[in-house]
């Protein structure tokens, strides 16, 4: 197992790890829309989905892997109201339409309108 560590992408804010990779596979925590360069969180969900997604790229370039090797992604929106703006955003990204649950949440850390994990071949 190997811990991956970036400071391209928001530090854990608790007991975990940004990201393992185990046996060619990287798993990645969950990624908040937080800039690691400022801490600060956009306003609105397209926004926030773009910094998540950048978040996300940031790990998975961290692990020795990259969008087009995602699996599995796990996203999470505080409002299915916000479910095609986000899609828009996610679907620039995640070109290669990995596996897929979304789910809306009552709350996100941070006060954050999304968080999307993934698992990812690497490469």
């Amino acid at each position: 197992m190997k811990v991956i560590s970036t400071d391209k992408a928001p530090g854990a804010i608790g007991p975990y790890s940004q990201a393992y990779v185990v046996n060619g596979m990287a798993f990645c925590s969950g990624q908040i829309p937080v800039d690691p360069a400022t801490g600060e969180i956009p306003d609105g969900i397209a926004a926030q989905a773009e910094q998540s997604c950048k978040n996300v790229g940031a790990l998975l370039e961290a692990a020795g892997s990259d969008f087009d090797h995602v699996v599995k992604t796990t996203c999470f929106i505080a409002d299915m109201d916000d479910f095609a703006a986000f899609n828009e955003v996610y679907a620039k990204y995640f070109t290669s339409k990995p596996a897929r649950s979304c789910v809306a949440v009552k709350t996100i850390p941070k006060g954050a309108l999304c968080e999307i994990e993934v698992t990812a071949l690497v490469k």
